[in-house]
């Protein structure tokens, strides 16, 4: 990823840290740590249809 989107990312998340965190905590972070915290909160946006929901599943 492009410094720049890296950077927009960060923005993104200091004007809306996550639960739990602070602007400050989001403003220190590493870029891998930012793009780390930004996919596993995002992961889950692609399963657009309800076939899964949050529990255990085996296949």
């Amino acid at each position: 990823m492009d410094p720049i989107s890296i950077e927009e990312l960060r923005l993104k998340y200091i004007k809306n840290p996550p639960e739990g965190m602070t602007a400050k905590l989001v403003k220190n972070m590493t870029d891998s740590d930012l793009l780390d915290m930004h996919y596993f909160l995002t992961e889950d946006d692609d399963l657009d249809d309800d076939e899964f929901e949050e529990g255990f599943y085996i296949f």
